[in-house]
C-alpha cells in the first residue's frame, strides 16, 4: 500500500472554507521556490540571509531552507534547471509561490472556476501531488493545506543529518512582506484583475507605499489572519525602456527593525545598495543583485514584531 494512502487525515474543515474577503481561504505563505542551474551559488546567497539548509527532497534535485517562519525551496532538478537557463540565460528565476489555503483541493477548484489554467500533475511514485495553477513567466501558484503539525515536507523531503528543524533566526521578526513582478507596458490592468479575481486582492491607493521602492502598483493579497496577508508589486518598465521578460523578480521581507536587520546580515557577507536612488534607511533596504537575478528587499514591518 502507497504511502500516501495512510497519511493521516487533515484538520476538520470549517463550515465554509472561504468568503468573499478571502476567496481562497488563504492563510499566508508556505515557500517561495527558485529554479537554477547554480544550486551552491544560491546556497551561499541564501545563507549570507540567515537561510539554514533543511531537508533534501527524497528523489529531485531539490533543498529546503529555512529561516524562522519563512521557507525557501531551490530546485536544481534537471527538466527546472533547464527551464531556468533557457528562460534566464541561466540565472536563478523565482519560480513558483506556494500559497496555505484551509483546503487545496477546493482552493484549486475556485481558482480555476475563477479563470486560473491548471498545471498538470507531475508527482512521482510515493510523492504528493500539489495542487497548482499557472502564474506569470512560466512560474507556478501552488496550494497546500498540510502545513502545521504534518506537512509536505514529512512526505517529500529528508531531514538533512545534523539539521534542526526550526534553525537559529539571524534577523528577528522576519516574515514573508511580498513579491514584486515586472510586467509588460500597460500589462498592470490584466495582472491586477488576475490576481483579484483569483486570489482576492484589492488595488492599495498610490499614496499607500512601502519600503524605499515606490514603484508600479501595490495589491494587497488576504489571509484569514492580518498578519497572513501579503503585498504584490506590480512593476512596469519606465517609458522608452523595451519591455524585458514578464516574471517575479525579487523577495520582499518584513522585519520590525530594518536597520538592525541591515547590521546583521553585513556581518554575514550581504551587501546593500547605497546609492542617492535607493539606500538603507528606516523604511527599507534593498541587497545588490546576485547571481545576475536574487534580489531581497527588506521592509519595516510591525506585524513582525513578537
Amino acid at each position: 500500500m502507497s504511502d500516501l494512502l495512510r497519511l493521516p487525515p487533515r484538520e476538520p474543515l470549517q463550515q465554509t472554507w472561504a468568503d468573499a474577503a478571502n476567496p481562497l481561504g488563504l492563510q499566508g505563505v508556505e515557500f517561495v521556490e527558485y529554479a537554477t542551474d547554480q544550486p551552491h551559488a544560491l546556497a551561499d546567497v541564501l545563507q549570507r540571509m540567515g537561510f539554514a539548509p533543511v531537508a533534501r527532497h527524497r528523489s529531485r534535485e531539490v533543498m529546503l531552507y529555512r529561516q524562522g517562519g519563512l521557507n525557501v525551496v531551490v530546485n536544481a532538478h534537471p527538466d527546472e534547471a533547464r527551464r531556468a537557463q533557457l528562460g534566464a540565460a541561466g540565472r536563478p528565476v523565482i519560480s513558483a509561490l506556494a500559497l496555505r489555503v484551509r483546503d487545496a483541493r477546493a482552493a484549486f477548484e475556485a481558482a480555476c472556476e475563477a479563470g486560473g489554467w491548471p498545471v498538470p500533475p507531475h508527482a512521482q511514485v510515493m510523492e504528493l501531488n500539489i495542487p497548482a495553477i499557472h502564474g506569470v513567466g512560466g512560474s507556478r501558484i501552488y496550494f497546500v493545506d498540510r502545513w502545521r503539525e504534518f506537512s509536505i515536507y514529512d512526505v517529500d523531503f529528508i531531514t538533512l543529518p545534523q539539521a534542526v528543524a526550526q534553525p537559529p533566526v539571524w534577523v528577528p521578526g522576519l516574515r514573508f512582506f511580498g513579491l514584486v513582478q515586472y510586467v509588460g507596458s500597460g500589462r498592470s490592468h490584466d495582472w491586477i484583475e488576475f490576481y483579484r479575481d483569483l486570489l482576492g486582492a484589492q488595488l492599495i491607493p498610490d499614496e499607500q507605499r512601502y519600503g524605499i521602492m515606490p514603484k508600479g502598483k501595490l495589491l494587497a493579497v488576504p489571509g484569514d489572519e492580518p498578519a497572513q496577508g501579503f503585498m504584490l508589486q506590480l512593476v512596469e518598465p519606465e517609458p522608452f525602456e523595451p519591455d524585458g521578460q514578464e516574471r517575479l523578480q525579487r523577495i520582499g521581507l518584513g522585519v520590525p527593525d530594518v536597520l538592525a536587520a541591515v547590521q546583521v546580515l553585513r556581518q554575514r557577507g550581504m551587501e546593500f545598495v547605497e546609492t542617492a536612488a535607493a539606500h538603507t534607511e528606516p523604511r527599507g533596504a534593498i541587497t545588490r543583485t546576485y547571481l545576475g537575478s536574487v534580489v531581497f528587499e527588506l521592509v519595516h514591518d510591525a506585524r513582525g514584531q513578537s
